[in-house]
């Protein structure tokens, strides 16, 4: 398998993805009780290799890297672009750093519903999700680089009612040209996603992205 040009640490990042992959496929599918306990092993490796380039505790790396079962899939993020007065909302977070309303989609509802969800949540808006702007790989976008694949979906939304209400997640929520962005979340969505998002917004016949 061939790899871009990068640094070690990183080589050794993608290393560490590429077993836990392998790994939890062999526990998917393997039946013989002792190769069961080979992947599970070669799982165990990869999280130590994961704490040890990363010093987070490796009982945290387990939680968030061995936890799954099933063939591995990236996980789904949805973003919402909305647009007021050629300005677009943005949602500040505890830690001080802005982002466009998201996380994660939920297993039980659909990317269009994880959408309205996550602004209701963070901004206290009502919204109609209008179109798809782009479909991106994480891991070609943002940093730092996951353990585990994410595909992001930025969703350009129409508000119809709402305002923000206080949350465990958001302090505030305000609009902002291109030309006077806030300090970012980058590894949720950096300058070139929110660029991105208002070409689609200037566009009428905008085509969806996707990596």
């Amino acid at each position: 398998m061939g790899y871009k040009i990068m640094d070690r640490n990183e080589l050794w990042l993608q290393w560490a993805i590429e077993l836990q992959s392998l790994a939890q496929a062999g526990l998917t599918y393997g039946k013989d009780v002792y190769d069961r306990e080979r992947y599970e092993r070669i799982r165990e490796i990869s999280a130590e290799m994961l704490s040890h380039m990363s010093d987070v505790p490796i009982e945290k790396v387990k939680t968030l890297f061995c936890n799954e079962t099933g063939y591995q899939t990236p996980k789904i993020d949805t973003r919402a672009a909305i647009f007021e007065e050629d300005k677009i909302l943005l949602v500040r977070e505890n830690n001080g750093k802005w982002s466009l309303p998201g996380g994660w989609c939920d297993v039980n509802i659909s990317v269009a519903e994880n959408t309205v969800k996550e602004v209701k949540e963070e901004a206290g808006l009502d919204v109609i999700p209008d179109r798809i702007i782009a479909v991106q790989d994480r891991a070609k976008h943002n940093l730092p680089v996951y353990a585990y694949g994410i595909c992001k979906i930025f969703v350009q939304c129409s508000v119809i009612g709402g305002q923000f209400e206080e949350n465990s997640e958001t302090t505030e929520y305000r609009f902002f040209s291109m030309d006077e962005l806030p300090e970012l979340s980058t590894e949720k969505n950096n300058e070139e996603q929110i660029r991105m998002c208002f070409d689609a917004y200037d566009s009428e016949d905008w085509k969806t992205q996707f990596d």
